[in-house]
């Protein structure tokens, strides 16, 4: 086997790694909300704190969902995300954001810079499954497309200089 095909071979390995271990993290933390039962109302004080830390300090925080497309199953995606504003109406909350994607499973990790940055509508809401006996838990969505659902925003995972790319 040549040098240059057993190199592409270990990275497409590393990918597929990369995607195991995200795919993980992902379960791990919608399990533990679930458990928690965190609600809608807490996770938007979440991003409101989020947008405020944005607007005073240009803070940018890892993000993880899923995007689903028709020819493969839901998979996990990794991106740092620019919360702009909140908009509220009633009980309907909307975010509008920039997400910078760092991680697919079809382009790998992602340098900065390499894919430009897009703007995006997240609305934050109670999600019922009934799979669960009517258990109630909080979901993040994005409006735009129906392929990329279930943001989980961590609040532990900030960066401050992602500002330049998020244009």
């Amino acid at each position: 086997m040549a040098s240059s095909q057993l190199m592409a071979e270990y990275r497409r390995w590393l990918t597929f790694q990369r995607q195991e271990q995200l795919s993980r993290e992902h379960q791990g933390i919608v399990q533990r909300l679930e458990d928690a039962r965190v609600s809608a109302p807490k996770v938007v004080q979440a991003y409101r704190s989020m947008a405020e830390k944005a607007a005073k300090e240009g803070a940018c925080y890892r993000t993880l969902f899923l995007r689903t497309t028709a020819d493969q199953p839901s998979l996990v995606c990794e991106g740092w995300l620019f919360v702009r504003r909140m908009l509220s109406e009633g009980q309907q909350t909307r975010i509008r954001a920039t997400l910078l994607e760092t991680f697919t499973l079809e382009d790998g990790i992602i340098p900065l810079g390499d894919k430009p940055a897009r703007k995006i509508t997240l609305e934050i809401y109670d999600h019922l499954d009934i799979n669960k006996g009517m258990h109630t838990s909080a979901r993040v969505d994005a409006l735009e497309s129906s392929q990329d659902t279930q943001f989980l925003t961590l609040l532990d995972a900030v960066r401050g200089d992602l500002r330049p790319h998020m244009k």
